[in-house]
This record gives structure tokens, sequence and C-alpha cells, in this order.
């Protein structure tokens, strides 16, 4: 792998390389803002983001050392930050985005995100595929919901955080699934997101109907949408 040195360094010329590949991968994971992406061939190419999982990156300096020395913060396990850098409100997003990849981020998350509503959850609202194990991370607290078929996949689009793109449903969706999962939210939170959404002209009435049959709840939702269109 680039950037990483093998061997016992020795007291000759080889040594000075020795020397010098440590000085190069020193470099590369002091400039590295914690994004790493594995190719195929097992090469790894750092970019520009300042929050990313380090799963293939394997300087000879471990991590540790360089959190130690101040080079990195380390946010959750596996996932490093460059010190001194600004991150967003929805931090916590990308870091579960990392760490469940098949997620997507919804309903009192993506209401935050798009501005609609008033709530202002300290969880990380994440829909996973129904025969996934339930995560179980130290940080960030989580709140799964399952979700299936094109309940899950329609309406995702992603949504950049700290650098990482994060997949998150969007406006019309959110709405929705609110109405699908009140037992868990409420309804007067699905109202209060449907009421603030169309008065911001955030939602569409092709949308909504649309996503209502994708999530079938068209029954339980038609006096509402009715009612914002009176």
């Amino acid at each position: 792998m680039p950037g990483t040195v093998a061997g016992t360094p020795q007291r000759s010329s080889q040594g000075s390389k020795t020397a010098a590949g440590r000085q190069r991968a020193m470099g590369r994971a002091q400039t590295l803002t914690a994004r790493t992406v594995c190719h195929p061939q097992g090469r790894s190419k750092a970019s520009s983001s300042p929050l990313r999982r380090l799963s293939f990156f394997r300087p000879v300096f471990k991590l540790s050392r360089l959190v130690s020395a101040g080079k990195l913060d380390r946010i959750a396990r596996g996932i490093y930050s460059l010190p001194g850098r600004a991150l967003s409100e929805h931090r916590s997003l990308a870091e579960a985005a990392l760490r469940v990849p098949r997620g997507a981020v919804c309903l009192l998350s993506t209401l935050r995100i798009h501005g609609i509503g008033t709530q202002a959850p300290f969880e990380a609202w994440l829909a996973i595929p129904h025969h996934s194990p339930t995560p179980r991370l130290d940080q960030p607290a989580l709140r799964v919901v399952r979700m299936s078929g094109t309940a899950l996949t329609e309406g995702v689009e992603p949504f950049e955080v700290d650098g990482v793109k994060v997949p998150v449903f969007n406006a019309a969706k959110t709405v929705v699934d609110c109405f699908k999962y009140r037992n868990k939210i409420g309804l007067d939170v699905a109202l209060e997101a449907l009421h603030d959404g169309w008065s911001r002209r955030k939602l569409t009435m092709d949308a909504l109907w649309h996503y209502a049959r994708v999530d079938r709840v068209v029954n339980v939702m038609r006096p509402y949408l009715e009612s914002v269109t009176a």
C-alpha cells in the first residue's frame, strides 16, 4: 500500500530511504482529512473531507500516536478528524452514515435537515432494511426504523455533511414517513410537518400523493392532504 513502510529500519542507505518513507507517511497522515477510499487493488486515496472512516489506512505511525500528538482527533471508533476543523450541527448524521452504510437518515432528523417543524432530536434517526441487524454504536445515539423495498429506496438524496455524502430522504418522503410512523413520533408531529412544509413551499401535492402510495398510507393521509388545499 502506498505510504506504508514495512520492515525494520536499517543503518545504511536503505535506512535513509526508510526514514524518508516514514516522513512521507507522517506527512500523509497529518494532511489526511480523515477520508480514505479503498480501491480494488488495495490502494488508498485521501481526499478533502474533514470526517471519514479510516478502515484501510495503515501508516507506520499508528493513528493512536497521531491522536496523542494532537495531529488527529478521534471522533468515534474508526472515525477521525483534523483538529480545529469546524464541524456542522449534523455531524452525528455523518458518523451514522459512515458506520451504518446501508441506512438512510429519516423522520425527525430529516425534518431538522429540511428546516420543517420544530423538532430538535438528540438522536440520529436512521432507516435500515428489515433483515439488517440492529446497529450497536457507542455514539452517536441512534433511533432505528425498519423499511423495505421502495419505501427504503425512493426519495433518497445525498446531503453533504462535513464532506461526507449522507443519504437522506427528501422533504416530501419525510413528511409522508411521519404519517406512516405516527405511532412512533406522534400524529401531532406529522401534522406540524405537513402544515409547516406546505406553508414554506417545500412540498408539492404530487410528491405527497406519490410517496403516500409508496408508503401505503393514502387513506390515512387523504383527509389531511385535502385540508391543506381547502
